[in-house]
């Protein structure tokens, strides 16, 4: 027993000679850590103070209030959610300074403006500021070959950092789904936070996608196919979703987009009780001075896409249904159709992949009947649905589908994926009648288009009356009033 406790002794003194150093360093570190954080932090309020002393007039402190939009000149439905906001906020809080973060270069602010008004019909009461970033690139995807997620994420930090030390405001709004921005801001910058989130950077069924090996955009077959490399990502998954749960549970107020979204933000947030839905604002009055002709007269029957040339998206589906459709009708019926793909470029992968696409439509030999639109006019865009039949989208668990809401606002008949927010929020029925069509693959939708180009004018009619008639909850009013209310706790408490 002697012998046994001396070499307990000996073992508890050499694992103390290894651990002691190991904690004094981890203790020097985290002290040096708590140091530069507390510096960092009275230097962001000295320099809070300066802004303060800037922006104010007569002694009057005007609050800052600033938009993480990184790519706000884009065309998408996302950047008419930021605009709408600015809309609302400048109408409602006059005397409030309104910023926004972006890392779009060689364009001017008034440029930006221009082009929001250009695309969406958007004037904003007010001037607003803008705060131009440099390191944009960091958040690009296509840096990131491997672990994108986590890449574009820690990219984000960096990206926040260099927006902080810009300008420090006093209320800050990640509107295009930065999450682990929130943190930076609210315990660095002593700002009060909120989000707008458009899609979750990661969700229950990406995880269900690499638990069961299904091949996706983002589950590439190298993965899908192999069960350690699947075990490996999903691991990785689990890991991001934890870190993302943590940061987006820092936010005061959280905005989702759909009952898909909240279902996800939920499960991965828990933070139900600052947790609304706020559906985005389309432009539904704007569409219905389009008049809804039974289309007997058309000589051609065209089928329009609108969305972001965004992987995601995928328009290979649209093009291989369309395809479909084309090899069931005779040479006089396929000469009658057209496909047009309408959507906003925001930079060379969006540009290449649509390269890509019309490489396929030659492949496939539909290119005599498909038509590519990029980032058109907005009047232009409306010109091309009230002439369409149908409305087509085929995102798989698209977040909410601003695009299927103007389609269905200007009077074609949608035909959406039967998932997310098409399925939940949107191409339900009005008041028992049918609204538009769901579908999930190749066949499907081909079937889909041709049910639709088969059915009489007044049934046709019927659909898109009822369609026209469930979307007046997805105005532009209905949302600027439900995020005014959502965000007022932010704007007072300050």
């Amino acid at each position: 027993m002697e012998e046994c406790g001396v070499f307990l002794l000996g073992l508890i003194r050499l694992m103390c000679s290894m651990l002691l150093p190991g904690l004094l360093i981890s203790g020097v570190m985290i002290l040096f850590l708590v140091l530069f954080l507390c510096g960092v932090h009275l230097w962001i309020k000295q320099k809070k103070q300066q802004q303060q002393f800037i922006t104010g007039n007569a002694g009057v402190i005007h609050p800052i209030v600033a938009f993480f939009h990184p790519y706000c000149n884009a065309g998408g439905g996302g950047e008419r959610v930021l605009w709408c906001a600015l809309r609302a906020l400048q109408s409602r809080y006059r005397d409030a300074t309104y910023v926004i973060y972006t890392g779009d270069q060689g364009v001017t602010g008034e440029q930006i403006i221009d082009g929001a008004y250009r695309r969406f019909h958007i004037k904003l009461p007010r001037p607003v500021k803008f705060v131009f970033l440099k390191k944009r690139y960091l958040v690009e995807a296509s840096l990131y070959p491997h672990f994108t997620l986590l890449g574009q994420s820690i990219g984000s930090i960096f990206l926040g950092w260099e927006a902080l030390a810009k300008c420090i405001p006093d209320i800050y709004i990640d509107s295009m789904g930065y999450a682990f921005t929130l943190p930076l801001f609210k315990y660095l910058g002593g700002c009060h936070v909120g989000c707008y989130v458009h899609y979750p950077t990661i969700s229950m069924d990406m995880l269900s996608v690499v638990r069961d090996r299904r091949e996706r955009f983002n589950n590439v077959s190298v993965i899908s196919k192999n069960p350690v490399l699947s075990k490996v990502k999903l691991l990785y998954y689990y890991m991001f979703a934890y870190l993302y749960g943590l940061v987006g549970s820092c936010s005061d107020v959280i905005m989702v987009n759909s009952t898909w979204t909240e279902n996800h933000i939920l499960g991965l947030w828990k933070s139900r009780d600052r947790t609304s839905v706020v559906y985005p604002p389309c432009d539904v009055k704007t569409f219905l001075d389009i008049p809804l002709d039974d289309g007997k007269s058309r000589a051609q029957q065209t089928i329009v896409s609108v969305g972001q040339f965004r992987p995601e998206k995928d328009h290979p589906l649209q093009i291989r249904a369309f395809r479909k459709l084309l090899d069931s009708k005779d040479a006089k019926q396929r000469s009658a159709l057209k496909l047009i793909l309408i959507g906003g470029c925001r930079n060379q992968d969006d540009e290449s992949r649509v390269f890509c696409l019309k490489d396929l439509c030659e492949k496939l030999g539909v290119k005599e009947n498909v038509e590519f639109k990029i980032n058109i006019p907005f009047e232009e865009l409306k010109q091309y649905l009230a002439e369409a039949v149908i409305g087509l989208h085929t995102m798989w668990n698209e977040h909410f589908g601003i695009g299927v809401v103007e389609c269905m606002a200007a009077g074609t008949v949608i035909l959406a994926h039967n998932s997310g927010g098409p399925k939940l929020d949107i191409v339900i029925p009005y008041e028992g009648g049918q609204t538009g069509f769901l579908a999930d693959d190749e066949d499907s939708f081909a079937a889909a288009m041709d049910s639709i180009l088969s059915l009489s004018p007044e049934k046709r009619l019927e659909i898109r009356q009822n369609a026209r008639l469930s979307v007046s909850r997805f105005s532009d009013q209905e949302f600027e009033d439900h995020f005014l209310m959502i965000v007022e706790s932010l704007i007072t408490s300050k």
